[in-house]
């Protein structure tokens, strides 16, 4: 190799180096780190290891959102987090699904992808995506967590998320989940598959998770998770880990857990049965009642017209009586004297 090309191929070495650290400061930079491109008219605010990809009509949302996650930047039982994470605002529903690629639900608003630490999120405009902020936070606290620990179930992740974004209102779905009584709260293993079921099925899974979690952090109010995460980066094994930390089997925590879904929301859950069943059997009794009452009112009109026409032939013959009319023999009125 020639010293001019071995310069050429030290210059370009380098220029590759500096476009993965920084590639939304090098000129003509295509992509906003992995999976996402860096559109024309795109613009990057940078604070603190937070990047936010935005067009220009969302640089206020941009600006709240970099705040927001430079402020709080620590997670529940979790240390901080070391490495720069970008934040992707899509401007509409066809650059999402790129960016996020295939197989995404269709109610999803927002994507965390640990292993890139990158964040997929709808813009402002998008029809039903709750609060950005709340949604942001809960995106990062995958990040944080994958950071931490690398690979955890499913149903942890999420609830996880859930937990320190403070998505209480998830669990309201479950004063009304009818399959609480007929089918029972799953299994945690079970809850994986939730996941997957459709949209009303994932909202009973997620809302079943952030309770779990919220258990889980019930066990020690003084450090919630702290000593359960210490015991899983060691172990690499959820079981493991929370034995050492609270003294108790997965089973017995699921044990737990089910006790508790079904003493806070097993009486409200049949609350909503008992109204789903009433429903059903006006549906289904309704006709029948109909029916009947309609018999009814037609014995009582017919009773009613007997009546009305008993009354007005005891009338008549009260009146014949008063007139005399039909009386004859001893008794009976003498006829009117004639002059």
């Amino acid at each position: 190799m020639t010293r001019s090309g071995a310069l050429r191929l030290l210059l370009v070495a380098l220029c590759g180096a500096l476009a993965g650290a920084w590639p939304w400061r090098v000129a003509g930079a295509q992509t906003f780190g992995p999976l996402v491109d860096l559109p024309p008219g795109g613009r990057v605010l940078t604070e603190g290891r937070f990047q936010v990809l935005h067009y220009p009509d969302e640089t206020r949302l941009a600006e709240s959102m970099l705040r927001a996650a430079v402020a709080n930047d620590s997670f529940v039982g979790l240390p901080r987090l070391r490495d720069t994470v970008r934040i992707a605002l899509a401007p509409d529903a066809a650059r999402f699904a790129a960016w996020v690629g295939g197989g995404a639900p269709e109610w999803g608003a927002a994507f965390a992808f640990p292993d890139e630490r990158l964040v997929v999120m709808q813009g402002r405009d998008a029809p039903g995506a709750g609060d950005p902020l709340q949604t942001l936070r809960h995106e990062l606290a995958h990040i944080a967590l994958a950071e931490a620990l690398g690979r955890v179930p499913r149903w942890f992740d999420e609830g996880y998320a859930s937990y320190v974004a403070r998505e209480w209102s998830r669990e309201e779905v479950l004063t009304t989940s009818v399959g609480l009584v007929w089918r029972g709260v799953p299994t945690l293993a079970g809850l994986d598959s939730g996941f997957h079921a459709g949209a009303d099925a994932a909202s009973r899974t997620y809302a079943l998770s952030h309770r779990a979690v919220a258990e889980l952090a019930s066990l020690d109010p003084e450090r919630p998770l702290e000593l359960l995460f210490a015991n899983w980066r060691e172990t690499g094994r959820f079981s493991t880990a929370l034995r050492q930390a609270h003294g108790m089997s997965e089973s017995d925590f699921e044990r737990r857990f089910k006790r508790s879904v079904r003493r806070q929301y097993g009486v409200l859950a049949i609350g909503a049965d008992l109204s789903l069943i009433a429903v059903v059997l006006v549906l289904l009794l309704g006709p029948l009642w109909w029916r009947k009452r309609r018999e009814l009112q037609e014995r009582l009109r017919r009773m009613r017209a007997a009546e009305a026409a008993q009354d007005a032939r005891e009338r008549e013959s009260a009146l014949a009586a008063l007139l005399g009319e039909g009386r004859s023999g001893p008794n009976a009125a003498p006829p009117p004297r004639q002059d």
